[in-house]
């Protein structure tokens, strides 16, 4: 597994650095290796410029999202095609990108539960679903379905307004009975979206989802939610609160969706409302950068070298340098709070906006997996004394998942192709230094 950011080599997991005349000695154990779990609706993201008249005929309301049947998807799908009008189609699900994301950075397996087409053709969507997943990601547990997967159509109009036309498939049909219980909770996290909370018309991908969560609770597996959107939580934020408060242990989110849940705009006081209910916060805030919010015990904190920062909580990054940790294994829990503007002031060119967030919340899971891995390779390391959430400091998350949200939004995928460089030209020593 490849250390989350770019550091020098004293930094990387020292795995292998034992004492050569004991290593000749004794026969050292295989290194155990870690992965990441997920549960996603699978879909395909469509993109194609339209005319507003081709939005009349349909009936798509310019700039908002509607559900179409599969027969509407069909037709509109093969219309956009024999016009030569779809410019790209990229295998979607914030959840499909994050775990996607993950085995790039970490080049190593995650594994993803959901449906998939049982019949497969050429240029299909289930076809470019999977021709668009990093071959690290497991979907050996998929579930075969009789139908198409989720397609989510984008029609852009010539004055840039995109108009959201969304088919559901089959991609609500899974069922607890394709949760595999020892992969849950052999994962170093459970990884989940809002959206699979809200399953209607019989349909069991909540009652999976579930079913996967009670799983990872009884392994002690931390349970990731990224909230998806704030139409979704602002329909109901008090359920939401008790939903996170019983069973989540790190919330992601972007500011709007931090406001619907909290009530509060500020995307730092909306960070430190969601730790009444978890453990561990990180918020996307758009062109301000991101936050990441948690506990750290009193006895250990580490205070910053960095510039204390002004906000509605003064001075809230003292001590960004302590490493998360669950609030229940702390004597006396102190709240900490890290923050990071856009790396490099964000691309010249912003090529894509949707799925930044998924870039940085991967990176966050790539810390956390491998904080499990060095913690089982390397038991008798000082760093595994006082044990932690994740292998890095509030602040070095922070910086991690910010230059991975950059790389996604100077591309036009959502989902990374490649990993980050080994080295960056552009990338002065100092920002990974500090």
């Amino acid at each position: 597994m490849k250390f989350p950011g770019q550091r020098k080599s004293k930094h990387y997991f020292p795995v292998k650095t034992r004492d050569p005349l004991l290593e000749q000695l004794t026969q050292q154990p295989q290194p155990f290796t870690t992965y990441i779990s997920g549960i996603d609706q699978t879909l395909v993201d469509i993109e194609a410029k339209v005319e507003d008249e081709l939005l009349s005929r349909y009936g798509l309301p310019k700039g908002n999202s509607t559900l179409i049947n599969d027969e509407q998807a069909h037709r509109l799908y093969t219309e956009l095609k024999i016009h030569g009008l779809i410019s790209d189609e990229f295998a979607g699900g914030t959840i499909g990108n994050t775990v996607h994301n993950y085995s790039i950075l970490a080049d190593d397996r995650s594994v993803l539960f959901g449906v998939m087409s049982q019949n497969i053709e050429v240029g299909s969507y289930a076809y470019r679903y999977l021709c668009n997943t990093s071959s690290k990601v497991d979907l050996n547990f998929l579930q075969p379905v009789d139908g198409p997967i989720g397609r989510c159509f984008t029609l852009i109009s010539e004055c840039g307004e995109r108009t959201f036309a969304i088919s559901k498939g089959s991609m609500d049909k899974l069922t607890p009975e394709y949760i595999d219980k020892d992969v849950i909770q052999g994962s170093s996290a459970l990884v989940l979206t809002a959206y699979l909370m809200r399953a209607s018309d019989g349909d069991r991908i909540t009652d999976a989802a579930m079913c996967a969560i009670e799983y990872a609770k009884a392994a002690e597996v931390p349970v990731v939610l990224t909230l998806g959107t704030r139409f979704l939580i602002e329909e109901d934020p008090q359920w939401w609160q008790n939903f996170i408060k019983e069973h989540v242990t790190i919330l992601a989110m972007n500011e709007d969706e931090g406001e619907a849940l909290t009530g509060s705009r500020d995307p730092l006081l909306a960070s430190e409302k969601a730790l009444e209910w978890c453990d561990m916060v990180l918020t996307t805030a758009g062109p301000i950068g991101l936050y990441t919010a948690g506990y750290t015990e009193d006895s250990e904190k580490r205070e910053t070298v960095h510039t204390l920062l002004p906000g509605a909580i003064p001075e809230f990054n003292r001590y960004e340098f302590s490493r998360p940790k669950l609030k229940n294994d702390c004597e006396t829990p102190i709240k900490v709070f890290a923050h990071i503007s856009p790396y490099m002031g964000g691309p010249e060119k912003i090529g894509n906006t949707n799925g930044a967030g998924d870039g940085a919340l991967s990176a966050l899971l790539h810390d956390l997996a491998a904080n499990t891995f060095h913690k089982t390779n390397v038991p008798g390391s000082s760093k595994h004394k006082r044990d932690g959430l994740c292998y890095s400091s509030f602040s070095q998350v922070c910086k991690y998942a910010n230059r991975v949200a950059y790389e996604v939004l100077a591309q036009h995928s959502p989902r990374l192709s490649r990993g980050l460089p080994e080295r960056e030209d552009s990338l002065e020593e100092s920002y990974w230094e500090r």
